[in-house]
């Protein structure tokens, strides 16, 4: 009769687990990336992508390779912009420890021969960090 009046205490280990899970939340919480940490880490996976893409021998015409003396650095000063436009184009789900962005940018010419392709990226922001969960890319052939 006495086990029924007699208080039971959690054990220790359940009070560290519950602990550290509170705490490992705080810490997420605390790190969640901003949508202004998402704009410059999308503006510096453009940057890559586009001098991949537009810095290549064959990627531009003749003419425009005339022109540009300097594609990687002209790509580069453009980081700013290019962090811009997938602001705009960019959904941000929040859920406290962690955020989930949708950039989806349509098809565009940006000259004769020369257009961006249609782009749908998902993303986990997470711990102060960006992890590509799903890419897409549609070659642009806008008309």
């Amino acid at each position: 009769m006495s086990r029924f009046f007699t208080r039971q205490h959690p054990p220790v280990t359940a009070l560290l687990a519950a602990s550290f899970g509170v705490a490992g939340a705080l810490a997420l919480i605390w790190t969640n990336p901003s949508f202004d940490d998402y704009e410059a880490h999308a503006g510096d996976q453009l940057v890559l992508l586009a001098t991949a893409e537009l810095c290549d021998e064959n990627a531009l015409s003749m003419l425009l390779r005339l022109w540009v003396k300097d594609c990687s650095a002209l790509v580069t000063s453009q980081r700013g912009a290019l962090a811009d436009l997938a602001g705009r184009f960019t959904t941000r789900w929040n859920f406290g420890i962690g955020s989930f962005y949708v950039t989806q940018l349509e098809a565009e010419t940006l000259l004769p021969g020369l257009s961006l392709p249609e782009v749908e990226v998902l993303s986990l922001g997470l711990a102060g960090r960006f992890v590509v969960l799903r890419a897409e890319t549609n070659p642009g052939t806008k008309e």
